[in-house]
């Protein structure tokens, strides 16, 4: 094991290093984290960004690791108005109106706008990490075997809205995790090791964590993994959006886009961006020529998926 912690330290490092990041998104997460770990001596900037209006974890982690690292932070805070300007923002880009993949890309969204509008010309992002070493909560269920084909899984299916964003933005992304160098040694890596016990508790990314567990305070590196809707505090915008949104409307919206659009809108945040997303694109079950549909917005699915990257519908 020590020459396998040993081996992902030295490509994640040299990936990092070769990467000319000018600045570095940080939420305090462990991947975010552990690339911040290795550009020390590098002269770089780190990006937060922070839900005002509701509460949020990140900040304190993004300190603490900026602190560590000696990076400088620079930490948006983000009101209501300014969450909802970027969730219209980000339907554009992304072309979908999934409330999971909005809620997290609006923190990509505001990260990187504030680094472009800070005169950053690229910016560094931990994308790849819980793909390749196993850190979505939900593999913790599985068994070793069943884990394995669901990373193959992913593998073949994995994207990255950070890209699309970064390219909309105008700022370069770095991605060192999925250098070739990184994402094909962590294939090689067996299950058994990424979901792992650790005093008695089961980690995701347990492997990935014990090669950096030295370089890194405890309460970041065995840090539980949070999405970042949850610890910028964006998921706030599901009970800010399910009071402003009456239910006479709500009713007589779903009717509407049912009969008209062949969907089936769950939630009120789901009409919210619903609606966005109508006013620059059609309804979903106008796109693509797949056979297999989403059973709620008949979108086209790609062979393998388990949920629709449009409506959020999981699993299907």
């Amino acid at each position: 094991m020590q020459e396998i912690t040993s081996q992902i330290k030295k490509l994640v490092t040299k990936s990092v290093l070769e990467h000319d990041s000018d600045s570095i998104a940080l939420s305090g997460g462990l991947d975010s984290s552990i690339l911040a770990s290795c550009t020390k001596n590098k002269k770089m900037t780190a990006f937060a960004l922070i839900a005002k209006d509701f509460d949020s974890t990140d900040l304190v982690h993004a300190q603490l690791v900026a602190k560590w690292c000696d990076l400088q932070l620079d930490v948006t805070t983000a009101g209501v108005d300014d969450l909802l300007s970027a969730a219209e923002n980000t339907i554009q880009i992304l072309q979908v109106f999934n409330p999971i993949e909005i809620r997290n890309n609006i923190v990509v969204y505001l990260t990187m706008k504030a680094a472009k509008e800070s005169g950053f010309e690229s910016i560094m992002t931990g994308d790849g990490a819980d793909e390749l070493f196993a850190g979505y909560n939900f593999f913790k269920r599985l068994s070793g075997a069943e884990l394995e084909q669901d990373l193959q899984r992913i593998w073949s299916v994995m994207h990255f809205p950070s890209r699309a964003i970064s390219q909309s933005i105008g700022i370069v992304l770095h991605t060192p995790f999925l250098d070739d160098s990184v994402s094909e040694y962590a294939k090689k890596i067996s299950a058994d090791l990424k979901i792992h016990e650790e005093k008695r508790k089961k980690y995701t990314k347990w492997i990935l964590r014990k090669a950096f567990e030295g370089d890194l305070p405890e309460s970041i590196t065995w840090r539980e993994k949070s999405a970042m809707q949850d610890g910028s505090g964006t998921s706030g915008l599901t009970s800010f959006l399910d009071g402003m949104i009456s239910d006479s409307y709500f009713a007589e919206k779903t009717k509407h886009y049912a009969e008209k659009d062949q969907i089936k809108i769950l939630s009120k945040e789901s009409l919210c961006y619903y609606e966005i997303y109508r006013k620059y694109f059609d309804a979903p079950h106008k796109l693509g020529l797949a056979e297999t549909k989403c059973p709620n917005c008949n979108y086209s699915l790609k062979f393998g998926a388990h949920f629709c990257r449009m409506c959020g519908s999981y699993p299907i």
